[in-house]
């Protein structure tokens, strides 16, 4: 005859934590595969941040090459006037 504690028993199972781990569910070329994906995203984000470095700098660079434009422009307008002026006076 069967004891109440021995017809508990398979029941107990259920309440233990597995002792799987997940690399003993998942095969070896699957783990490398989801490491050489992670490896990759790790990657990809460098690279964006570089690629962002290098945008934000290149656009610095424009924009003082701009505003050395505007200023080279507003030179040369006053320095025409100027001209103008002169060759005005002595036209006369």
């Amino acid at each position: 005859m069967l004891k109440w504690s021995d017809k508990l028993k398979p029941f107990s199972e259920f309440n233990e934590e597995p002792s799987l781990k997940e690399s003993d569910l998942l095969p070896s070329h699957v783990e490398e595969n989801i490491e050489r994906l992670s490896n990759f995203e790790v990657e990809l984000g460098e690279r964006r941040n570089e690629t962002l470095f290098k945008i934000t700098a290149e656009i610095e660079n424009a924009e003082n090459a701009l505003k050395q434009a505007e200023q080279l422009a507003h030179r040369l307008k006053k320095r025409l006037k100027q001209l103008k002026d002169l060759q005005k006076v002595l036209s006369r």
